[in-house]
C-alpha cells in the first residue's frame, strides 16, 4: 500500500522534504554532526566531494575519504531533529519514492555521531574521547514509538528511584549502541561511555544563569548513580534519540564524544576546536577500517 503524500512529503524535485536529498545523494555510511559548520570540518579531509546541499539546519555533503563513500549531515541540536533526520534518512534507502511503497529488501545504514559533550565525573580528562555504549534519554522521543523491546527498564527504573524522579518529567529510557560498530570504534584512545541525553542545555543540564532549577542536586545524584559498576559519564543532547531511532529502523549507530567540559570540576577546554578536529580524524580512520571489514 502506498504511503500517503501527507506522511511521506517530497519536494517538487523529488527530494525528501526536510533534508532536500534524493536517494542517489546518500552513502550507506553516514556521519552526523550537530553544528552545520562542522560538516565542512569533516569533509575538509575528504579526497572528493560529489554533492552538497543545505536546507534550514540540515547541511549535507557526500564524498570519499580514502576511497570510501561517506555522507556527512548536520542534525542541529536535540532529539526532535533526530526524529526528522533518521526517518528521512531511512526513507531515502527503504522507501521507493516513485511508488511510495516500502521496499521489500531492507538497507541498513552505518551512522556515526561526532559531537561534543560534558563529563559528569571529575576524573574524566578534558579533551578525551568517549564512545557511548549506553544512552539514557531524558526526552520523550522513543515513547511516541512502539519501542519497549529495545529499552532497558532494569536500568531506567532504579535510575528514576535514585534521582527521586519528578512525575511531571518524561520517563527516562535507556538504549544501547550497535555492538559491532561501536566496539570497532573503541580503542586505547577512547573510554566507554554511559551517556545522558538531555532536553536542553541550561536547566535540564543543571546550569543556572538567572533561573533556578527544580532540583539543584540533580547532577550530583546523576554522578553518584551506578548500574553493574557502570557510572554515568557525560551529558549531551542527541545520542539516546540516535540509538533508539537507529535500532527501531534497523540501522547501526554509535556516538563519539569529545569531552570539552567537565561539569564536576568546572573546567572547559582551552581549545575545543582542536579536540573536535582530533576526534574527526580519529573517527574517519576508524570508519575506513570498519568498512574494510564489511
Amino acid at each position: 500500500m502506498a504511503i500517503a503524500e501527507s506522511e511521506l512529503i517530497l519536494n517538487q524535485d523529488g527530494s525528501i522534504y526536510h533534508l532536500n536529498l534524493k536517494p542517489e545523494h546518500l552513502a550507506n555510511t553516514i556521519i552526523t554532526v550537530g553544528d552545520p559548520d562542522r560538516v565542512s570540518k569533516v569533509t575538509q579531509y575528504f579526497d572528493t566531494v560529489e554533492h552538497t546541499i543545505s536546507k534550514r539546519e540540515f547541511h549535507t555533503q557526500t564524498g570519499t575519504y580514502k576511497g570510501k563513500r561517506i555522507t556527512v549531515i548536520s542534525t542541529g541540536i536535540g532529539t526532535d531533529n533526530i526524529d526528522i533526520v533518521f526517518n528521512e534518512l531511512d526513507a531515502l534507502v527503504n522507501i521507493d519514492f516513485e511508488t511510495k511503497e516500502i521496499k521489500k529488501e531492507h538497507t541498513s545504514l552505518n551512522i556515526i555521531r561526532i559531537g561534543t559533550s560534558g563529563a559528569i565525573q571529575s576524573e574524566i580528562p578534558i579533551d578525551s574521547f568517549i564512545v557511548s555504549e549506553l544512552a539514557i534519554g531524558f526526552d520523550s522521543l522513543l515513547h511516541f514509538y512502539d519501542s519497549k523491546d529495545i529499552q532497558f527498564p532494569q536500568i531506567s527504573e532504579p535510575l528514576m528511584k535514585h534521582l527521586d524522579w519528578d512525575k511531571d518529567k518524561s520517563t527516562p529510557y535507556v538504549v544501547s549502541f550497535d555492538k559491532k560498530l561501536g566496539r570497532h570504534m573503541q580503542s586505547n584512545q577512547t573510554s566507554k561511555g554511559f551517556t545522558i541525553t538531555n532536553v536542553g542545555f541550561y536547566g535540564p543540564q543543571g546550569r543556572v544563569l538567572r533561573l533556578p532549577t527544580s532540583d539543584a542536586t540533580l547532577n550530583d545524584k546523576i554522578a553518584s548513580f551506578s548500574y553493574a559498576d557502570k557510572k554515568i559519564t557525560n551529558l549531551e543532547m542527541e545520542t539516546a534519540g540516535i540509538y533508539g531511532m537507529a535500532k527501531l529502523l534497523g540501522h547501526r549507530a554509535v556516538s563519539m564524544n569529545a569531552m570539552i567540559a567537565n561539569r564536576a570540576t568546572g573546567q572547559f577546554s582551552n581549545d575545543p576546536k582542536k579536540a573536535v578536529d582530533n576526534l574527526i580524524k580519529y573517527t574517519l580512520d576508524k570508519i575506513v577500517s570498519y568498512m574494510d571489514l564489511i
